[in-house]
């Protein structure tokens, strides 16, 4: 059952023709807590569809996941900043929602333009 259950869990490759990728930053430091931020175009603007993607994404503990959603005004890559507010204020009205995965593993998903 468990095998039967760990192979019929839609991957984030069920959701490849819905998000694209437009920006990505890791921190270098592999001492520290890891921090991933991650920018998607997407036309989708339901938030538990957007929460059930940004839960498959990679995540470590103590680490600290966010992810913006942005809408098609996004043209080119985004420009992610280490530190905050992290996108860019130029482009902060193209932003759909925004989700973050805490060190202690609590998820939150702000709608910020829905």
């Amino acid at each position: 059952m468990i095998v039967s259950e760990s192979f019929s869990e839609q991957g984030i490759a069920a959701y490849q023709d819905e998000f694209e990728e437009v920006g990505f930053f890791r921190n270098e430091n592999n001492t520290g807590p890891v921090v991933r931020i991650y920018a998607f175009r997407t036309q989708v603007k339901d938030p538990e569809v957007l929460k059930t993607f940004a839960d498959l994404l990679p995540h470590t503990k103590y680490g600290r996941t966010l992810v913006f959603f942005v809408n098609e005004s996004v043209l080119g890559p985004v420009e992610l900043s280490p530190k905050s507010p992290y996108f860019p204020a130029s482009q902060k009205s193209a932003v759909i929602a925004k989700y973050e995965k805490t060190p202690m593993g609590e998820q939150q998903l702000e709608l910020v333009n829905p």
